[in-house]
């Protein structure tokens, strides 16, 4: 009879702090009711869009069928990337990806920042906006658009620029279809698209650096590059170091839409990438299997390339994404 009782007491005694945090929680829930209204679509979105067509990817490992459904083709376990692996063009297109991907890394990943501290160097407010707005207008072009407008302005038949290479007294140039010049048009064409997007989150991590840190600086003789150096990359730094991760995230996504309305049969050498090869072979082959196992491989790369430098970051005393 002790025992249960004590052991009634112990019960109850451990219950209430569980109780409490649970009145707690519920007050907090109550609180911020409409915050997590806001975030429902959200939520909604990534579990629909994100993580149930995970599942998908099991095709991979099968010979997948449409008539015959998902649960009942057959397993061929990893038949698929050892014939990826295996093909010839597998090099082709780990070449053209990587070389993207790297320019993309050292072109354009840079811009961002640089752009976003200029900004901050402008003292005139309107100046400042006016700049944020010209550069931010091309993110909201589709890239439709925007090959269109490349298109017109490097066609060799009344081209702006190959108009202006003439009077220079130069000879046309056939960018478009020159397998030398692609890779320069396609990150012609993001820098130009994304560059002033990206400086958003560089000017909000600049708008909380503490103004005190610079009138200190000035006291004691410090110069604009001095305090660019000392104060104002440092402050920035973890914002640098986590958005690089998050790139390295989409390493090998060059970006399909673009690419497949730049490709043209003198340039598909340089030009053909893992997304479009998903495409041709996913949907113009009918190949359904074959072309998620390559795309299942070019995810893997991507999660490997954010785990090891997330680790590397943790261990240089950044804080990394996790």
């Amino acid at each position: 009879m002790g025992e249960r009782s004590f052991t009634a007491v112990g019960a109850g005694f451990g219950s209430q702090p569980q109780r409490k945090n649970t009145r707690r929680i519920s007050k907090i829930i109550a609180r911020d009711r409409w915050l997590y209204f806001m975030l429902l679509p959200g939520v909604i979105y990534f579990i629909l869009f994100k993580y149930l067509p995970m599942w998908g990817v099991l095709i991979a490992f099968k010979n997948y069928q449409p008539f015959l459904g998902f649960w009942h083709s057959d397993w061929v376990g990893l038949k698929h990337f050892t014939r990826f692996f295996s093909e010839p063009t597998f090099w082709m297109l780990f070449k053209n990806t990587v070389i993207l991907a790297l320019y993309n890394l050292v072109f354009f990943f840079p811009l961002p920042i640089v752009v976003a501290l200029m900004l901050n160097e402008v003292r005139k407010e309107f100046l400042k906006r006016f700049v944020q707005t010209l550069v931010y207008i091309p993110h909201f072009f589709s890239w439709v658009v925007v090959v269109g407008i490349f298109y017109i302005l490097f066609t060799v038949e009344g081209g702006v620029v190959n108009e202006l290479i003439v009077k220079v007294g130069g000879e046309r140039v056939n960018f478009l279809i020159s397998s030398e010049w692609f890779r320069t048009m396609i990150m012609t064409e993001v820098v130009w698209k994304e560059t002033g997007w990206g400086t958003i989150i560089f000017l909000a991590a600049l708008a909380g650096v503490d103004p005190g840190l610079y009138e200190a600086s000035k006291i004691d003789g410090a110069g604009r590059w001095r305090q660019l150096w000392h104060i104002t990359l440092p402050a920035i730094r973890s914002t640098i170091i986590i958005l690089f991760i998050l790139r390295l995230g989409h390493f090998m996504d060059t970006g399909f839409e673009q690419i497949i309305l730049m490709l043209n049969a003198m340039n598909r050498e340089v030009g053909e990438v893992f997304d479009t090869y998903v495409y041709s072979a996913g949907i113009n082959q009918s190949q359904f299997s074959y072309s998620t196992a390559v795309g299942l491989f070019k995810s893997v790369v991507g999660l490997v390339l954010v785990l090891a430098t997330n680790a590397l970051a943790k261990k240089t005393g950044e804080e990394g994404i996790y």
